[in-house]
């Protein structure tokens, strides 16, 4: 069994790895699409058994462990957007967490994108549109709007914008489960050297 921290920082994985794939569409474009999958169905897991299960395996979260160690160990490495994109999510989150309506509107709008799926793949452009509106109608709404910068060119396309909402809105699916566990900013401090071990450990793995 797990412990708690090892599912923390799966889930602070799963926020890091959803926040990559945003900064590569935005400069380029495209995405990982295994990746996208992946962040993709951790929206829907709502009632998981383990944090494993959100995300299928520690595997499909390397790209996130590699950000913990760039964002919180002591190279250069660090990246001021993702940082910045980090903390505009754990605040939408907070908000979230405060409104019941909110998740109680979520909880109906993820419904219908399980029926969706008994007719399209879950990175059908149909799917990922209604993700977007899910984002755009009810977490954009709950404070300031995170400010993506990228390449003009790509984000004036709608189904690069439409997927960028999308893995915002699993970003925030991780930064629930996140705080659900414990997490808290102070962690992301106090904790740090913890959660740096870990990530190494399941880069190993």
């Amino acid at each position: 069994m797990r412990n708690q921290e090892h599912e923390r920082a799966m889930a602070f994985a799963g926020i890091l790895q959803a926040i990559m794939q945003v900064q590569r569409l935005a400069r380029h474009g495209d995405s990982d699409s295994q990746q996208l999958k992946a962040s993709l169905e951790s929206i829907l897991i709502t009632n998981p058994e383990s944090t494993e299960e959100v995300y299928g395996s520690q595997a499909a979260l390397r790209t996130g462990y590699e950000a913990i160690l760039n964002q919180l160990g002591d190279g250069s490495q660090k990246d001021v957007e993702i940082t910045r994109y980090l903390v505009g999510i754990l605040a939408l989150e907070r908000k979230l967490s405060r409104q019941d309506n909110a998740l109680g509107m979520l909880a109906e709008r993820f419904t219908q994108v399980q029926r969706q799926l008994h007719h399209f793949e879950i990175t059908d452009e149909q799917v990922i549109a209604n993700f977007a509106s899910i984002y755009s109608d009810i977490i954009s709404a709950l404070g300031p709007k995170i400010q993506i910068t990228g390449n003009p060119v790509h984000l004036q396309q709608t189904s690069v914008q439409n997927k960028i909402r999308a893995l915002l809105l699993s970003a925030m699916r991780s930064a629930v489960l996140w705080r659900q566990l414990g997490g808290k900013r102070r962690h992301l401090v106090f904790a740090r050297k913890a959660i740096l071990d870990i990530a190494k450990k399941s880069l190993t793995l």
